[in-house]
């Protein structure tokens, strides 16, 4: 698999707090998601376009597995592989005194198509970060298998409900994982970081000038307006950009029978009414078309009137116009339309960088078993037994102590996964396990990311889901990954950026 080189930053977290035995030698992979501007605007604006229909159409990431996997016990009591660590988190939300679970404002969904082409999205969060820039999440929700290195159109929506996007969307950059997971498809390092670029919406439309829409380098279109024969003379006069479709050509009288024809109403004189009533009544040319109408107009009207029709007033000075009809079968003409084009270009608004809009969980790793954590995600899949409880649409969350030892999962050559007893389904994946969870300030410490969902009693039920363990291994990928630069890929004035 070839290696993609990204820019770094000169310096990253503290060696201490990201320090790894010198014994352990990081393994980790990157693959580009969608590093150029155009290419990240094209991403979020699919997922956007159509007030969020693609979003809305998405469907959660199954696991490949005929079976819901079973754990085995590794007979181990933890997996550190070197000093505990964690960096801070940081928050945007004030502390609230509560008794119920606040739900972070960092967690959220992402999308991708997967190597099918289906609309897909897992559960996610975003982390303390130098750049402000990093979104964690499962590994299976960002790695593909076979020949794509990583899925297509990646993006980052926190705080997503039902087809919105309350902070805007985040479109991937670069994407780090386990090299074991990228390579061997080894669920012990099934997570990523995800560097995104800045955040945006958008934030309408507006029509410009020729020129202006020439030189826009944001999403535009041209929206056509019909004119009349003489505001396109005008057009093609004053050199715009103007276009005719289709041509005149008058009505075919035709029989009733005939494919296509319709029944078109000629208004006649009474003595040419009277004289097709006495043919009687038909499908055919020439006969009457129902009774006669009565109108009320007013005397001005009466006066102005020029047609076949009775006019007449009585004696109370009502002022009538007496209409009567014939019929005629005709094949429908057409007439030539006349169009001039209007020049719109799209307006997005940059939201800045992920971390400055909704803050960042801590990272913590090594951490001793046995922790309480708070798992949060969008659970959607329904139970092995056909039970569907969750909708993916709002968050949920389990709370609970991990095991005391860590476990094998044989189906994706799994080791040591950390395991929680928790019934949330498949959607959750990628979604944070948080210790030391902050009611008031809403942040915490990931300490895992949802990857696995089991059936450990065997009665068709989600009991227990598992998480990677977080070691050395998962801190100097994070560590890598917090060197990944990011910015902007709209403007002040909502351009797209080069």
């Amino acid at each position: 698999m070839k290696r993609l080189l990204i820019p770094l930053a000169a310096a990253g977290l503290s060696a201490a707090a990201l320090a790894f035995p010198a014994n352990a030698e990081p393994h980790w992979a990157t693959d580009n998601l969608q590093p150029k501007p155009a290419d990240a605007y094209g991403a979020a604006y699919f997922w956007l376009d159509s007030n969020g229909a693609a979003l809305r159409k998405a469907t959660q990431y199954r696991l490949d597995a005929k079976d819901v996997p079973k754990l085995v016990t590794s007979q181990s009591k933890g997996a550190p592989d070197g000093k505990p660590g964690m960096t801070t988190p940081t928050g945007t939300t004030k502390p609230t005194a509560s008794k119920n679970i606040n739900l972070p404002k960092t967690i959220g969904k992402v999308f991708f198509l997967d190597q099918a082409g289906r609309y897909r999205w897992c559960s996610a969060t975003s982390i303390q970060a130098r750049h402000r820039n990093l979104v964690a999440t499962a590994g299976h929700c960002v790695f593909a298998n076979g020949k794509n290195d990583v899925y297509e159109k990646w993006i980052f929506v926190p705080g997503y409900y039902q087809g919105k996007a309350p902070w805007g969307v985040y479109p991937g950059a670069y994407a780090f994982t386990a090299y074991d997971l990228d390579t061997y498809d080894d669920y012990d390092g099934d997570f990523a970081f995800v560097a995104v670029h800045n955040g945006f919406s958008l934030a309408g439309e507006k029509e410009v000038s020729h020129n202006e829409f020439k030189a826009w380098a944001g999403d535009k279109w041209i929206k056509p307006r019909e004119i009349d024969a003489k505001e396109f003379l005008k057009c093609q006069i004053n050199l715009g950009e103007c276009w005719s479709e289709g041509e005149d050509k008058p009505a075919d009288l035709v029989g009733p029978d005939y494919p296509g024809a319709v029944l078109e109403k000629v208004e006649v004189s009474k003595e040419t009414y009277n004289a097709a009533k006495a043919k009687g009544t038909g499908r055919g040319q020439g006969l009457i078309f129902g009774d006669p109408v009565v109108e009320q107009v007013t005397k001005d009207q009466l006066d102005a009137y020029k047609g076949p029709g009775d006019r007449g007033t009585d004696s109370l000075g009502n002022h009538t116009i007496t209409h009567y009809y014939t019929q005629k079968w005709v094949r429908p003409g057409t007439s030539r339309k006349y169009y001039e084009a209007h020049y719109i270009i799209g307006i997005a608004k940059d939201m800045g960088r992920l971390g400055d809009v909704v803050g960042g969980q801590g990272v913590a790793w090594n951490q001793p078993m046995g922790q309480k954590v708070i798992a949060f995600g969008y659970p959607a899949d329904p139970h092995p037994d056909g039970d569907k409880p969750f909708s993916g649409v709002t968050p949920k969350w389990c709370s609970g102590k991990t095991g005391t030892k860590t476990y094998q999962v044989n189906t994706f050559r799994v080791d040591t996964h950390q395991v929680l007893k928790c019934s949330m389904t498949g959607g959750a994946d990628g979604g944070p396990w948080l210790m030391r969870y902050d009611n008031g300030k809403r942040t915490g410490y990931v300490n895992g990311v949802t990857s696995m969902f089991l059936d450990q009693d065997g009665n068709n039920r989600i009991d227990f889901i598992s998480s990677a363990y977080f070691d050395g291994e998962v801190a100097s990928v994070y560590n890598k990954a917090n060197y990944a630069e990011t910015k902007a890929i709209v403007g002040p004035k909502g351009e797209l950026l080069r």
